[in-house]
């Protein structure tokens, strides 16, 4: 499960921390010319019989780098921060230390907030594959890093395929799974929250926390961000990512969207059309997690609305593949639609505008016009436009279709999107880190920009875009203030080191990194607009 499965390896982390450590001399890494931030456990030292409780050094590199590396045909950066800063910082080849660049440090600024200069060290030219770390006078050296053609592959491959992991309902092989092999989970019936007496069968879906509970609305949600990164970046996706369904002539991501879909047509109450909010488990009796009895709770408009949204999109996508159940994927969505609006009105949610996008462009019926006009036709348009991204999904959705639309409404839209990324660009550019945020606590809000910035490069490419994105890339795993890699616990310093839960682990974040990394990993450029 996103979370529960990276437990033994943050204990493991927490061991392997002074080791750790000390192995970043041999990566390259002085001591002596490390900041060092001492955790203090204690006064008394192993030779006073303190059991232990010593200062522990948790050395950070003043040079950050993308610890997973650069790809050879990119612009490559490191960033260099400290009390004062060298002219020129250097590559080297790790093992030989052999020099292989050298550069100047261009972009020096001062932070009055932590007293410190910092600036950028490009090495863009250096194209050779091998494996590295940057160096500079005065503040040391960085973390390792590879240079190669494809960088991102695995670690791409890997969060998509997390979702594969997180499965309910079956299980996992070794052959497949590896170490997250297990039996299937949570096969037993549910019973429902309002009628404990009612049974029903609610296999399936994806674990979306360390207690295996399934949530409707965060599901469709995840699976809406995984159809549209494929939908902006069809190249990326192949059909080989090592899932049971892999050679079937479907796109791996599209096996994984149905295999949730499958789940969300389980949840849609036979009678009304309406959405149950969630599968949760029951942990009071103890035992093992896969084994909980599971409880499904009641009706829930926000939803069914959802739902209704991402199964158009879903049927869409999905017809060329297998038209019948794309048919009843569609039909499903337009029964949830019928029961929103039996219950709500348009306005109660901006999820209906999304919704009204999407199935006006899996049908043609002008009903799904009459929703979305009266949304444009809103003095805040262009406000919620740039806050809500319901608003900006079904907007997108809206000039992605083959429906008839209006033509002078599109070009609103696109002057409304072109505004917001280069805002996104702007904010990015005037960072130290070249990102929108610098707070490691708001990928959420770092990860929605580049969605915003990805869908733009889509529809125009725009070589500045591509670089702001991978630069957002190399921020989140490790060109940070921490120099922590908050993707993959493979690297040198990573989130496990802190007892903290990755990007790959949240469902959510992880779904906007693929989106992320689809644009640095597809084969080939698709210069045509939508």
């Amino acid at each position: 499960m996103f979370s529960v499965m990276r437990r033994k390896n943050r204990i493991i982390a927490a061991v392997l921390t002074l080791s750790l450590i000390g192995s970043v001399a041999g990566c390259g890494a002085s001591s002596a010319e490390k900041q060092v931030d001492m955790v203090e456990a204690g006064s008394k030292g192993p030779e006073n019989g303190g059991g232990g409780d010593y200062s522990v050094p948790n050395q950070i590199p003043s040079v950050l780098a993308d610890q997973v590396g650069y790809k050879t045909d990119s612009v490559k950066t490191v960033i260099l921060h400290g009390k004062k800063l060298p002219k020129t910082f250097s590559i080297k080849e790790l093992g030989t230390k052999e020099e292989k660049y050298i550069g100047d440090v261009v972009k020096s600024v001062y932070n009055e907030e932590t007293k410190e200069f910092t600036g950028i060290g490009y090495f863009t030219d250096l194209k050779e594959e091998g494996t590295y770390y940057a160096c500079a006078d005065i503040i040391g050296e960085s973390y390792s890093f590879t240079v190669s053609e494809d960088v991102y592959a695995n670690v791409f491959n890997e969060a998509c395929k997390k979702y594969y992991i997180n499965r309910c309902g079956m299980s996992l092989s070794e052959e497949y799974a590896g170490e997250n092999a297990h039996s299937a989970c949570h096969t037993t019936p549910a019973h429902l929250q309002e009628h404990p007496e009612t049974e029903i069968d609610v296999t399936g879906g994806w674990h979306m926390d360390e207690q295996a509970d399934r949530d409707t609305t965060v599901g469709c949600k995840v699976a809406e961000n995984l159809l549209l990164a494929y939908e902006m970046n069809e190249a990326a996706f192949t059909d080989e990512a090592g899932i049971p369904e892999s050679g079937n002539g479907i796109p791996d991501i599209l096996d994984e969207v149905r295999y949730e879909v499958e789940w969300l047509l389980k949840m849609q109450d036979a009678k009304t059309g309406g959405e149950y909010g969630a599968a949760l488990t029951d942990s009071s009796g103890g035992g093992d997690v896969m084994t909980y009895p599971v409880t499904v709770t009641p009706v829930s408009m926000d939803a069914t609305i959802n739902f209704a949204s991402v199964l158009a999109k879903f049927s869409y996508i999905y017809q060329k593949y297998d038209g019948e159940f794309a048919t009843t994927c569609l039909k499903a969505a337009d029964r949830a639609w019928s029961c929103y609006f039996n219950n709500q009105k348009a306005q109660d949610s901006t999820t209906v505008f999304k919704a009204a996008a999407e199935l006006y462009r899996a049908t043609g019926n002008s009903g799904y016009v009459t929703v979305l006009e009266d949304y444009f036709g809103r003095t805040n348009f262009d406000r919620i436009f740039n806050t809500d991204e319901n608003i900006l999904i079904g907007s997108v959705t809206y000039l992605s279709t083959s429906q008839q639309v209006d033509v002078a409404r599109c070009e609103y839209l696109m002057k409304l999107l072109m505004k917001r990324s280069e805002d996104i660009a702007q904010k990015a550019g005037q960072s130290a880190y070249l990102v929108t945020k610098t707070d490691e606590k708001a990928f959420d809000e770092l990860l929605d920009d580049m969605r915003c910035l990805t869908i733009t490069d889509h529809i125009i490419y725009n070589h500045e875009y591509t670089t702001i994105i991978e630069n957002h890339a190399h921020f989140l795993m490790g060109m940070n203030p921490g120099a922590v890699n908050y993707v993959t616990d493979a690297t040198e310093r990573t989130y496990a080191d802190e007892a903290g839960v990755g990007i790959l682990n949240d469902p959510q974040a992880d779904a906007l990194l693929v989106f992320m990394l689809s644009v640095l990993e597809k084969r080939e450029r698709n210069s045509t607009s939508i």
